[in-house]
């Protein structure tokens, strides 16, 4: 009877959670069976680590090999546990130095041959391994996603040969240097190229200093397309948690990107995806859109054509920040803390409103087309602006308005306000919070009042607002919020009204 134990990383929500990897020799026919909770990549690793182990020239055991993935309540995926099983079976053989395992953790797919492939997740796996004091062994391109995480203690390696030359003390494998994170300078469209539109650019201003979602509300081709392309361009930069927290995300999906670490994402997805694309989902779930879009941007276009059962699952993530999708055999958790910037037409043709009267749309079709969305979608999102259209003598002038570096100048000097004061930013101010932050003069908390009365708004939008109007004080550098910042911060919610 020989065993050995070793230690790998399985992907379960946005968490790698520590995998024990036992394996166990025995007498009886010489199969391989492989417990806890295995899928089919996993089962099929019998396979792939026979094929490498005599590829490579090792001896594979002719005894029953019992190989235990522990805990047995946590589904194991993807064929990274290729790697560990193998180092197992030699060394429940007497190959390789069992006592040497426990200062190790393994992840890496086996060719037949006995190369290593890369494995997803690497960047994940190693943000929650960096802590437990073990070195973490994995094929060469993974441990280069994996070296971005800070204090990380990670090696790479070709092939299964490297890895047993390593653990016998005959050749040593390169240790990947640590990288703190950096962020690359970003290089986006200017806000300077859009001609006119001054509320429009103020509103983008005000969502990007607190983080607040928008609506923007116009004609087809006023801009609003042209408006969200620039928003990444004057957003403050991402904090070192931010970036990690967001590169996990796309290390799970497989779609981490070095060159990208650092900086915020703006992700676009077509109204024809479907509410698992959006939110994430599946048998085994993985993140979605808003996910992929965590500490980023999230566009979605031409709301009222989407499904209004996937814009409803908007509503909770908008709140919590999280996404919990739940299967019958298992759930997950994943971060969802992005910002939503959407655009639509005012009726189902896109003219009402327009200068020229085109509009045939009968009032009927228009409320079934603004129906589409959802009135506690729409008490959700902090502002919502018209962008009218353009007159002709404005768009024969050349461009003369602000870049988005003057901009963004204004907007970091906000962001540090409230991180200052508050540790966070105003969209992510609570009720309690709201109370202590957003004291209101005397004028201010009567428009309110009269806007409550009035507008009847919701005590959702009663808080926004206040968020909001917390914004625009920080944009003027004010401790105290007046009625001028109320008074924007109320008008900001009136788009639709406007054109009725």
């Amino acid at each position: 009877m020989s065993l050995a134990v070793l230690y790998s990383r399985s992907l379960s929500g946005a968490s790698a959670p520590l995998v024990t990897v036992e394996v166990h020799l025995a007498g009886g026919l010489p199969i391989i069976n492989i417990v806890g909770l295995p899928e089919a990549e996993v089962r099929e690793s019998r396979d792939r680590v026979k094929a490498a182990l005599q590829n490579a020239g090792f001896d594979f055991p002719q005894r029953r090999v019992t190989i235990n993935l522990a805990p047995a309540d946590v589904p194991k995926e993807s064929a990274r546990f290729d790697l560990p099983i193998a180092i197992g079976i030699l060394a429940a053989s007497g190959q390789l130095p069992a006592e040497e395992l426990k200062h190790y953790e393994f992840a890496g797919e086996l060719a037949l041959t006995g190369e290593l492939r890369a494995v997803r997740g690497a960047f994940a796996m190693m943000l929650h391994a960096r802590g437990d004091g073990r070195t973490f062994i994995m094929p060469k391109q993974s441990a280069q996603e994996a070296s971005q995480v800070p204090n990380s203690n990670v090696l790479g390696a070709q092939t299964l040969l490297d890895v047993v030359a390593h653990l016998h003390g005959q050749q040593k494998l390169g240790r990947y240097s640590e990288k703190s994170a950096t962020f690359a300078p970003q290089v986006f469209p200017d806000l300077s190229e859009v001609k006119g539109q001054t509320q429009a650019k103020r509103a983008l201003e005000v969502a990007a200093a607190g983080r607040h979602s928008l609506l923007m509300v116009g004609p087809p081709g006023t801009g609003k397309s042209m408006l969200a392309q620039r928003m990444a361009g004057i957003l403050p930069p991402m904090t070192e948690e931010e970036a990690m927290s967001a590169a996990a995300i796309n290390s799970l999906v497989g779609k981490f990107d070095p060159a990208t670490y650092g900086q915020r994402v703006c992700r676009s997805p077509h109204h024809t995806a479907s509410a698992v694309a959006l939110v994430g989902g599946g048998s085994d779930p993985k993140p979605g859109e808003i996910c992929l879009a965590h500490h980023g941007l999230l566009f979605l276009d031409e709301l009222p054509e989407w499904d209004r059962r996937v814009l409803e699952v908007l509503r909770e993530p908008l709140e919590s920040k999280r996404i919990h999708i739940s299967r019958a055999a298992r759930q997950a958790e994943f971060p969802a803390d992005f910002q939503l910037i959407a655009a639509m037409n005012p009726c189902p043709c896109g003219y009402l409103g327009h200068v020229s009267s085109r509009c045939r749309c009968t009032p009927d079709q228009v409320i079934r087309y603004r129906g589409k969305i959802s009135g506690p979608l729409m008490d959700r999102l902090d502002l919502q602006i018209e962008v009218p259209t353009i007159p002709a003598e404005e768009l024969m002038r050349a461009a003369d308005g602000e870049p988005s570096s003057t901009v963004r100048a204004r907007v970091f000097e906000a962001f540090e306000r409230q991180t200052k004061r508050q540790g966070k930013t105003n969209s992510a101010l609570g009720t309690k919070e709201i109370d202590k932050y957003c004291p209101l003069e005397e004028a201010g908390a009567k428009l309110v009042q009269t806007a409550i009365s009035r507008l009847g708004l919701s005590a959702r939008a009663h808080h926004r607002i206040l968020r909001v109007a917390r914004t625009v004080a920080d944009l003027g550098a004010s401790e105290a919020i007046t009625a001028s910042h109320v008074a924007e911060a109320i008008g900001y919610r009136k788009a639709l009204d406007k054109q009725r």
